[in-house]
């Protein structure tokens, strides 16, 4: 089936995004970005798309959560044996791009990859919701399964195991921290004139700022 779709299109607007009111360090804007997507992208503001490499050099990339970030970097949280798991023990790098359709904005960050410490891990999930606690024992993420009935013995399987009792967060489930070497922001304009700002870290640990063509 073909389908044509080349007249699907939409103008970008926002305010100018200019290098000369912009902060020199990017998590500064980065926070301010992150504040204003929240409150108009409401819950999915903190959706990001996050791309890996196998050890054959294949990307592969899928929509995860954003649950936390500061100076350090950005963290997110996943079963370790799962296929993004398994890919940034292999290749430690990665790619993540936010994309806020009302604001007409999108954000990229690259860096290397590390697991967050235990106590960090620990602190997060105790702070999950109990079920999501017990999705974390249930989902034997990325592996291939017979059908739905087989999630459903096992959560009725753990339900009973740990019913009455604090739940303990896996070994093999925790956080990543993606330490940005490069931070950009996009913000659309009229006529593809699109405003760009790039961030890249320079040796030492401070950072370089400079303009790209749209």
């Amino acid at each position: 089936m073909t389908r044509n779709i080349a007249d699907i299109r939409r103008d970008y607007e926002g305010g100018r995004l200019d290098e000369s009111q912009a902060p020199d360090d990017p998590f500064v804007l980065f926070d301010e970005w992150f504040t204003l997507a929240l409150e108009k992208e409401g819950k999915d503001g903190n959706a990001m798309t996050l791309a890996t490499v196998d050890s054959q050099g294949r990307p592969h990339a899928r929509v995860v959560l954003l649950k936390g970030f500061d100076e350090r970097g950005m963290v997110f949280f996943t079963n370790y044996h799962s296929h993004k798991g398994s890919e940034l023990s292999n290749v430690p790098f990665a790619a993540m791009t936010f994309w806020w359709p009302s604001l007409s904005r999108q954000v990229r960050i690259e860096g290397p990859v590390e697991p967050v410490s235990a106590e960090e891990s620990d602190e997060y999930f105790a702070s999950r919701p109990r079920g999501s606690q017990l999705g974390a024992w249930i989902a034997t993420q990325s592996v291939v399964i017979p059908d739905r009935n087989w999630i459903e013995e096992r959560q009725n399987r753990f339900e009973q195991a740990y019913d009455g009792q604090d739940i303990p967060r896996p070994v093999h489930w925790g956080g990543y921290r993606v330490e940005p070497e490069m931070i950009e922001f996009w913000q659309g304009q009229p006529s593809r004139l699109h405003d760009r700002l790039r961030f890249e870290r320079r040796d030492g640990g401070e950072w370089g700022r400079f303009r790209l063509a749209p």
